[in-house]
């Protein structure tokens, strides 16, 4: 009865016309072109690598694609247990038309010559889009995007922020926010207008979003500009050294700016909190980073109490730190509990920790999923994995145990998946 009614839940929810609010899609070459476009997607080259195969392989620069991927080959059939694995089966299966159980040496080459077939074919994007019942994608667009080129209807710009906040200290940073903006950065005064002026170009284009990744160090607070001004010419004066005390307090002072540009402009604020850079050097591209438990939201308590006005959807890197967030949005009327990201992306986490929040939290501040995808062709099974957890939330939780409707808690699945993101980002 259970599976069945599992299965119930996950098919209406699965019909859901989606939008994704956060991915790394690049608008003008959002889909694959061939099977090595997804192989290259860091779960599988960290994953393979990890389980032994050397970052030079990996990483080769002379190998094709093709090759890349015979190479990566060699290493799948160590990770067939993981839950990444399985993505790439079901995306295989679903958009290629391609029925297997694994990928090895004896179907490697027939898969990638079919997949790269079918992406080659016209609307390639239109097709991929329509077979994961996705509307639009959150975009994560340098600050000094043109936003030209594509549909900002389809590929909502999202301004990321992390250089204006951690690299204000290289010069080619302040040159990029010079050239974007029109305006030198000599004084504080216009470092202030230039940051206003990029809230104005992404928000005239259709932005719904600003965003940033914040390390377990980052504790924001107020900064007055006597000393905001004093750190910036030290920064200027001194361009691509490390003035730590400097550096900090300059962050601190544009990352502030930045919380009262959303309040201004009415966006909300993500946040991604808890990434410790470059914890294993040696690591395959994207593959050096880990979070750091130490981390805690306590951190931006007096970031939430200073912008009421302004909505803060939270991921959080590690499960770990999930009952605190949970606790947070019980709390704070402008905490949203955002996805499952990265190392707490896999069903047993996702469940959960989704029931914890779904137990705790009130239900219009749940954003269900976004897929964090680099290429298209990710986000129908990634949805899907959400979607299974979330069914079985529904079913165990809320229907067979506190015995709600099917109807019921069917319009709680649809919320979380659709229309708390249309509310909270304003689509």
């Amino acid at each position: 009865m259970t599976r069945d009614l599992q299965n119930r839940l996950y098919q209406e929810l699965d019909s859901l016309i989606l939008i994704d609010p956060h991915t790394h899609i690049n608008p003008l070459r959002p889909a694959s072109i061939n099977l090595a476009d997804m192989l290259g997607y860091h779960y599988y080259t960290e994953l393979v690598h990890s389980a032994g195969l050397s970052q030079a392989a990996i990483e080769d620069p002379k190998l094709s694609a093709k090759e890349k991927v015979e190479c990566l080959v060699t290493g799948l059939s160590n990770i067939d247990n993981t839950i990444q694995f399985h993505w790439l089966l079901e995306a295989v299966r679903e958009l290629f038309g391609i029925e297997v159980d694994r990928i090895d040496s004896g179907n490697w080459e027939f898969i990638y010559d079919s997949a790269e077939a079918k992406m080659a074919q016209p609307y390639w994007e239109d097709q991929v889009l329509g077979l994961s019942n996705l509307q639009s994608v959150f975009l994560t667009n340098d600050f000094d995007d043109s936003l030209e080129g594509f549909d900002t209807g389809r590929y909502i710009p999202c301004l990321r922020t992390d250089d204006l906040v951690f690299h204000l200290n290289q010069s080619s940073v302040v040159n990029r926010l010079q050239a974007c903006s029109g305006i030198g950065i000599t004084q504080l005064s216009n470092l202030r207008l230039a940051l206003s002026q990029r809230f104005e170009h992404f928000t005239s284009r259709g932005a719904k979003a600003c965003a940033i990744s914040l390390p377990p160090w980052f504790s924001p607070e107020p900064v007055s500009d006597a000393a905001a001004q004093q750190a910036l010419s030290s920064v200027l004066a001194n361009p691509n050294t490390t003035m730590q005390d400097d550096q900090k307090r300059l962050s601190y002072w544009v990352f502030w700016q930045l919380a009262e540009n959303c309040s201004r402009y009415h966006l909300p604020f993500d946040l991604m909190i808890g990434v410790n850079r470059r914890v294993y050097p040696s690591g395959v591209l994207q593959g050096q980073d880990l979070y750091d438990s130490r981390v805690s939201l306590i951190q931006y308590a007096q970031l939430f109490n200073a912008f009421p006005t302004v909505t803060f959807p939270i991921s959080v890197l590690a499960s770990v730190t999930n009952q605190e967030l949970a606790s947070y949005s019980w709390i704070f009327p402008n905490v949203v509990c955002n996805g499952h990201w990265w190392y707490s992306n896999t069903p047993s986490f996702i469940r959960r920790d989704l029931q914890a929040r779904m137990e705790a939290v009130p239900k219009n501040k749940l954003i269900g999923y976004y897929s964090d995808m680099y290429k298209l062709e990710f986000a129908l099974p990634k949805f899907r994995m959400f979607k299974r957890s979330l069914a079985s939330v529904l079913a165990d939780h809320f229907i067979l145990e506190l015995g709600w409707s099917e109807r019921r808690a069917c319009e709680l699945g649809v919320q979380l998946l659709r229309g708390n993101v249309e509310a909270i980002f304003g689509c």
